[in-house]
This record gives C-alpha cells, sequence and structure tokens, in this order.
C-alpha cells in the first residue's frame, strides 16, 4: 500500500526537491496540496506538475486522507502546520528549520510522542558526497581524533529574488536556526562525538537596514564531548552574482590528532594532509544518496530502526541550533 502524502505550503523552494522525490517514488501517492497565500498560488499557477488542492490547510487536514504531512511553507508557520497534523496523527517531514523557537519544539516532540507519530525533516547534507566522504575518512581514523572544526555556510542573499516573507517579523528567526541546522546534525554524525558546550553566538543585521530585525549574520562556537573546538560563520554575505559557486560555500575543515580534511560542496575531491606525508593528498568523492533523508524517514515510519537519518537525529540537531539562536538572539 502507498504512502499518502499531504503538501502543507510551497513557500519556501526547498518542499519541491521532496515533492518531485515523492513524485518519482512508486510507493508514495501525493493526494493534496495547499497553499494558503493568494501570491504564492498565483505564482505555482505557471507550473504543469502541481496541483493546489486546498486553500486552507485545516480543511485540507479535516477532508482528506493522509498518512503524512510535508510542510514547506514559511518557517513562523511551520510549527502550527506540524502540530496540526501531529494532532490528527499523521506523520509529518519538513523543510529545515522545523520551528523557529525553544517552546514550539517542546510542543512538537510532546505531540509526537503522545500520538506516537514521527518527525523527520530535509536534512540531506548527510546525503550528499563530500559529507559521506568525510564521514568515512574521520570515521576509518584517516586523521586520528578529531581536535578542532571550522565551517563556513555563507549564502547570498539575493534580496529580491528571495521570498519577502524572510524580513516579515517573526517569519525567519534567525540565520543560526535556518543555515547552521545542517552542520549542527553532520557534525556529530560525522565525529562519532555529540555537542556538549554551547560557547557563545551572535547574529546581526549587515546590509539590509530596511529590515532592521532581520538577523542577516550568524557567527558561532561550541565544543563537542572529547573537548574539540567547532567555530562557524552561516551568514549572509556571499555576493548575490557569485551565487552558491564560492569555495567557501559549506566548507569544512576538521582538524585531528594524525591530520586535517579539507572539503566543501564545491571542491571536486577532499584533501587529506596526513601527518608523516610531506605533501596533500587528494581523494575522490564517493557515491552519494540523492533523497536519503526521505528513505529514512519512509523506513521509520515503517517501523525500522536502522536509519541513516532517524527523526530523534533531527530532534537534537533542531535543538541545538535553536539554543544556539537563544544565545545569539539574547547577545544583540
Amino acid at each position: 500500500m502507498n504512502v499518502r502524502f499531504a503538501f502543507a505550503g510551497f513557500r519556501h523552494p526547498h518542499i519541491f526537491d521532496m515533492y518531485q522525490r515523492c513524485r518519482d517514488r512508486e510507493d508514495v501517492e501525493i493526494v493534496a496540496c495547499c497553499e494558503e497565500d493568494a501570491g504564492t498560488r498565483e505564482e505555482l499557477g505557471a507550473r504543469d506538475d502541481l496541483e493546489i488542492t486546498h486553500t486552507s490547510c485545516d480543511a485540507m487536514l479535516d477532508e482528506v486522507e493522509c498518512d503524512v504531512v510535508a510542510v514547506g511553507d514559511s518557517y513562523g508557520l511551520r510549527a502550527n502546520r506540524i502540530l496540526a497534523a501531529l494532532q490528527r496523527g499523521r506523520h509529518v517531514i519538513s523543510d529545515k528549520p522545523v520551528c523557529t523557537s525553544l517552546a514550539e519544539l517542546d510542543r512538537i516532540e510532546a505531540a509526537a510522542q503522545a500520538n506516537d507519530r514521527i518527525v523527520g525533516c530535509m536534512l540531506d547534507m548527510r546525503d550528499l558526497p563530500v559529507f559521506l566522504g568525510l564521514r568515512d575518512l574521520i570515521r576509518n581514523g584517516e586523521i586520528g581524533e578529531v581536535q578542532a572544526i571550522s565551517f563556513d555556510g555563507q549564502h547570498p542573499l539575493n534580496y529580491g529574488k528571495r521570498p519577502m516573507w524572510y524580513f516579515e517579523p517573526g517569519m525567519h528567526g534567525g540565520v543560526i536556526n535556518d543555515i547552521a541546522v545542517h552542520a549542527i546534525d553532520f557534525i556529530p554524525w560525522a565525529t562519532g562525538q555529540e555537542i556538549s558546550e554551547l560557547t557563545a553566538a551572535r547574529g546581526w543585521n549587515a546590509t539590509a537596514p530596511q529590515h532592521p530585525d532581520f538577523q542577516q549574520c550568524g557567527q558561532g562556537m561550541l565544543s563537542l564531548e572529547n573537548g574539540a573546538g567547532v567555530i562557524f560563520d552561516v551568514s549572509y554575505l556571499t555576493p548575490d552574482s557569485i551565487g552558491y559557486t564560492m569555495p567557501i560555500y559549506w566548507r569544512f575543515t576538521i582538524w585531528g590528532t594524525d591530520g586535517a580534511l579539507e572539503a566543501g560542496f564545491n571542491t571536486p575531491q577532499m584533501t587529506l594532509f596526513k601527518n608523516g606525508e610531506d605533501s596533500p593528498r587528494s581523494i575522490e568523492l564517493p557515491v552519494g544518496k540523492p533523497g536519503a533523508y526521505l528513505e529514512s524517514f519512509l523506513h521509520e515510519i515503517g517501523g525500522e530502526t536502522d536509519l541513516h537519518l532517524s527523526s530523534a537525529d533531527v530532534m537534537k540537531a533542531s535543538r541545538i541550533s535553536l539554543q544556539l539562536q537563544e544565545i545569539a538572539d539574547r547577545a544583540k
């Protein structure tokens, strides 16, 4: 029997990755699609691969028999969408971030537990070749025990092209929760070390004075359970004309007791600086696992436990990201 998906909101383009993957799967049936925002519905009208069946998410949930609700609405609206689905006994899978406050996450976790439902998320950094490769090298001991990590996840702001709800008060929720959650999920999975301490975080507005409440820039520092330090920048400062092609787009440098690794989303290979070797070594990327976040979610709602990404992983990364965001908000 197919798993029946209903989609709640299309106001962030990430959701179309999941939508297309669901369309391509023989074991998934898309039974409804809702978009409450009239302007977004008008834009979506030009697509020939999508039919909006509802203009009210509550009405869709009341009228349509479905197993899963996929959430791609504005960040500030996601918690209510997720809670409404969980309270009606549906599993949920959301684009990231799942929500914008720790109080919302508490309610989501409580509702998921009370209704014995799963909450998944599109944390797809684990699915990409370069990050699978970095994990393999770390877990195989190529650099010894990890001692320090720095990563850059800067993005272009693309003002005027990016959805304008980003800049509405209460809708975005902060750049650290928005972007860093990918790496907060990736680092413990790659290193085998849990995040143990959140040392510092800061968010600020650099070049968008017309939206003073929008947190455009974010930096932070944390440590792992073995004492390793992590420092990061996830600001919207990449030049728009360069876009997502810079070498420092999602680039990680990982230092260990026996060497260092460096690679990023746009590097064709990983570079290993091995203690005892007099020159760096280039290492080919492994094959990726596109869509593994969705595959894992479907396996989990089917009762499997040996997962590439679990709902527990999603909740853990979401909570730490929101805690870092809270530190940054207090530092204003």
